[in-house]
């Protein structure tokens, strides 16, 4: 995941969050020496991020490694572009290097390159 630009420590507040033990442990083990706290408020702003449609998506075209033919079940938000997604449209799922499945819309559809 790439690093964020984001307010220092000192900008930030307290807060508590409940976490099973071997997820907290599997947050440390893949956060590795940048700390779990970090990787979680990375997490936390993707998610955010992608949710309200705020911001550019730091994904693009090179980041997908395969895609799969889809239909949206829910209304989606396109990882790459931004755009909408709405129930029943054609839609694919593009594996990013994390192995993540991404929604991507048509117009994100044309920019993937075609394996060959």
């Amino acid at each position: 995941m790439p690093a964020l630009s984001r307010p220092s420590t000192t900008d930030m507040e307290v807060t508590s969050i409940r976490l099973e033990k071997e997820l907290k442990n599997s947050l440390k083990a893949i956060a590795g020496n940048r700390g779990y706290q970090a990787l979680i408020r990375e997490i936390l702003w993707a998610y955010v991020e992608q949710q309200s449609g705020n911001g550019c998506s730091s994904l693009n075209r090179q980041d997908i490694r395969a895609t799969i033919p889809a239909t949206a079940e829910r209304a989606e938000r396109c990882a790459m572009t931004g755009h909408m997604i709405a129930v029943g449209e054609p839609m694919l799922l593009g594996l990013t290097p994390q192995g993540a499945l991404v929604p991507l819309c048509a117009a994100a559809a044309e920019q993937v390159p075609q394996q060959a």
